[in-house]
């Protein structure tokens, strides 16, 4: 009876979320992601039905939150078809579970030496590509420890290995939810404008359906943020630590503590044991696999980001143009590193110059500085907005939203079969983008839902 009663008075949610199902399982099962008409689709049918969902239930928590989960575990048994990564993971823990360091080893190092040291060696190796192949990996500690995890339980199905990971990303996601609610009834916001992330297409999506760590990520940088409000900077420092342990990208958010740190009673000395702690934190994870030769390998598979790979670039590719006019090639090296010098400066005048006494003001300088990052790399693959999508959270600014819907253009390349990207696509994505920016910050300074 209670649940016609529930049927009957939620009508239209419950519609759209039958249709959220339904174009979810297209989305997993059957999608070739060359198909950019139908992928654009139905993303962007999932986008408006999402909004609607969130601003309609807006004060039913409890259903927001089982529809996040439903919506999760509709991609369980798919294996991801928007990029090819997993590939990869699932070889790095099979290396771990053999006993070889990941860090090591190139996979087309091993198989052109005829070594296969596991159960579908192969068939990982054709998969991941030889772009992916040829270099070291890079993936960080705590990512590995899911990765052989998801060996120990599944060592001869890829799918196997790909539910263990997901189940994994999943939880992370339900934890972002956790703390974030948390975090923002402490700060007395709208608890369920947490829902504009874990409710998001584009999170449900790159995360659980494609199996990118940056929900792991987040899940501890979201978790650090409610410590710190709370005052256990100590413990936050141990958290961030193992966000860092994720995917490196939390360094840049260490400077912005400075400002946080500095205005209260024996700040400094807490900022000093709070960057020690997080360090440690980052130095005990790696320690199991360091070495000369390690370090090496790693400096020079993340090295690529500056002076070799390109997609999905803003800046970059402005600079790139006027790059070819001038010289006539491609000054990616020179460019590359101009762009992280002017990162590193635009990060310190943030930490510096940037008050930072509320939670709110460190998140969206934290915002900010992501947001930076993300103008001036040479390489934005979709999954990297997550970090800033979780961070608007908490702030007044929502342009990155925007950016999760249209960041899909991106995926024009796919249907090239060399991966050309479409530049018209490209500028259509971030005159949006800049666009959204601008106007929040400069003018409009709130986006009101």
């Amino acid at each position: 009876m209670a649940i016609a009663t529930f049927l009957k008075l939620n009508k239209i949610p419950v519609l759209f979320s039958v249709l959220c199902a339904f174009f979810y399982a297209s989305f997993a099962y059957d999608l070739d992601r060359t198909d950019f008409i139908k992928l654009a689709m139905l993303y962007g049918a999932l986008f408006f039905l999402s909004y609607k969902l969130v601003q309609i239930c807006r004060d039913n928590f409890r259903f927001l939150v089982y529809l996040s989960v439903a919506f999760r575990l509709v991609f369980i048994f798919s294996i991801p078809n928007l990029s090819q990564d997993f590939y990869r993971f699932v070889w790095d823990g099979r290396m771990l579970l053999n006993g070889l360091n990941p860090y090591l080893f190139t996979p087309q190092s091993l198989i052109e030496m005829g070594q296969l040291p596991f159960v579908q060696a192969q068939e990982l190796y054709d998969g991941m590509g030889m772009l992916n192949a040829s270099h070291f990996t890079n993936y960080p500690p705590i990512k590995q420890l899911v990765f052989v995890i998801a060996a120990i339980v599944s060592g001869k199905s890829i799918l196997g290995s790909v539910i263990v990971m997901r189940l994994f990303l999943i939880a992370a996601d339900l934890g972002t939810l956790y703390f974030g609610k948390k975090l923002l009834e402490k700060l007395q916001m709208p608890t369920n404008a947490i829902f504009w992330f874990v409710l998001n297409p584009f999170v449900i999506i790159e995360l659980t359906g494609n199996l990118h760590f940056e929900g792991l990520m987040v899940f501890f940088l979201v978790w650090g943020l409610y410590m710190v409000h709370i005052g256990k900077w100590q413990f936050a420092a141990l958290v961030f630590g193992l966000s860092i342990s994720v995917k490196l990208v939390p360094l840049l958010f260490l400077p912005l503590f400075i400002g946080w740190f500095g205005q209260k009673e024996k700040g400094y000395l807490h900022l000093v044991l709070f960057y020690l702690i997080t360090v440690l934190t980052v130095v005990l994870t790696f320690l199991p696999f360091v070495s000369t030769e390690m370090l090496n390998h790693y400096m020079q598979t993340s090295s690529l980001w500056l002076n070799k790979f390109e997609f999905n670039a803003g800046l970059y590719y402005i600079a790139r143009g006027i790059g070819f006019a001038v010289t006539g090639y491609n000054a990616i090296a020179i460019i590359g590193k101009v762009m992280l010098a002017l990162l590193v400066v635009i990060v310190l005048s943030i930490a510096l110059f940037r008050k930072t006494k509320t939670l709110p003001e460190l998140a969206s300088s934290m915002l900010f500085a992501m947001t930076a990052y993300l103008f001036l790399s040479t390489t934005v693959h979709p999954w990297y907005l997550a970090t800033a999508l979780a961070l608007c959270v908490f702030t007044v600014y929502k342009y990155p939203l925007a950016w999760s819907l249209v960041v899909f253009l991106s995926y024009l390349a796919y249907m090239n079969p060399d991966y050309k990207e479409n530049l018209c696509a490209l500028a259509i994505e971030y005159v949006v983008v800049y666009g959204f920016f601008v106007w929040e910050v400069f003018f409009k300074k709130r986006f009101s839902f």
